[in-house]
């Protein structure tokens, strides 16, 4: 008699391939009915749960959205791509890099790269992530958060919290917070920490000091526009925390050319240290992430963790005071 197969299973459940997998495995992503209904399926078709024992991992996927797949985002996600690549040389694996944008078949690029896992770094819409779950592979998101599913961030509400509370420190009154689009979990995390240390020094949010640079085409100009509004206003921001460096570094070039010095007109704080950073001219204060750890972090997670139940990993942040905001 031939060997019940997981195909067998799908074709008398009437469920994928993909969710009877995950339910044998115990895996996250359904209700209790499907995983009863395709045990009992199992148990009456004679199936073998021996099969069920993990192969090694060997090959791994490194999928990462379009939109950040560009060169003010590469500064970020390359140390976090180098971190995923040194963790899996260590342990023998293969790492693929897919770029991958929501209107593509990602499906089809993970048939074709076969890989055993998957990490998704950064932000990906809620329908592309629920088609990889279905895959049921191993899958960890990095500087992304969703409920159900295992991640790893940096400490992005206590980075926002730091540079904000240093701004405050400094003196600072008028303190404006520069976002992207709070529909990505790392920039909502820094905008509550922006928030939260405000609210702890008893300082009145003012909305107008708030404002989101659109992040898709439009670039230095969008934050240029944002600055201009920031010091038009009647009682101009004197300090500006900003969601990343990239955004710093446009906002200070464009106070510079406005004849303003910084950081005795205007201080400048940015979120995670990319090498420009520190290169800069004055060099930009900011909020330092580990991006190779949080790479790393994946893998691990991967390798060592696979079919643990979803776990949040917290990778600590830490202030690094340049000129950009120094005030003696």
């Amino acid at each position: 008699m031939s060997q019940v197969t997981l195909r067998d299973i799908a074709e008398t459940t009437g469920l994928s391939i993909g969710t009877v997998s995950r339910a044998l495995k115990n895996q996250a992503g359904m209700t209790e009915v499907t995983r009863d209904k395709v045990r009992e399926a199992a148990l009456r078709l004679g199936y073998d749960f021996s099969q069920l024992k993990k192969g090694r991992i060997r090959r791994i996927a490194f999928l990462l959205h379009s939109q950040h797949n560009t060169l003010a985002s590469s500064p970020f996600f390359s140390p976090v791509l180098h971190g995923a690549e040194e963790a899996c040389r260590r342990e023998g694996v293969a790492l693929s890099f897919i770029a991958v944008g929501p209107a593509e078949p990602v499906l089809g690029q993970i048939r074709l790269h076969q890989p055993d896992a998957i990490i998704c770094a950064g932000f990906f819409e809620p329908e592309v992530l629920a088609a990889l779950q279905q895959v049921g592979k191993p899958m960890v998101l990095v500087d992304m958060h969703r409920r159900g599913f295992t991640s790893v961030n940096p400490d992005n509400l206590r980075g926002g919290y730091l540079a904000t509370q240093h701004l405050l420190r400094t003196g600072r009154k008028r303190i404006a917070m520069l976002s992207g689009s709070l529909a990505h979990y790392s920039i909502q995390q820094r905008n509550r920490g922006f928030r939260q240390a405000l609210f702890d020094a008893k300082v009145h949010a003012d909305p107008d000091l708030e404002v989101i640079v659109p992040s898709m085409g439009e670039g230095d100009e969008a934050v240029a526009e944002a600055m201009r509004s920031l010091l038009a206003l009647p009682k101009r921001a004197d300090a500006v925390f900003c969601y990343n460096d990239s955004t710093a570094l446009t906002a200070m070039k464009f106070c510079l050319n406005e004849g303003l010095k910084v950081p005795y007109d205007i201080a400048i704080v940015g979120f995670d240290d990319i090498a420009a950073a520190a290169a800069a001219i004055p060099p930009l204060s900011t909020v330092r992430v580990d991006k190779e750890a949080l790479g790393r972090a994946g893998v691990d997670l991967l390798l060592h963790k696979p079919d643990e139940q979803p776990s949040q990993i917290t990778v600590p942040v830490e202030m690094i005071v340049r000129e950009s905001s120094y005030d003696d």
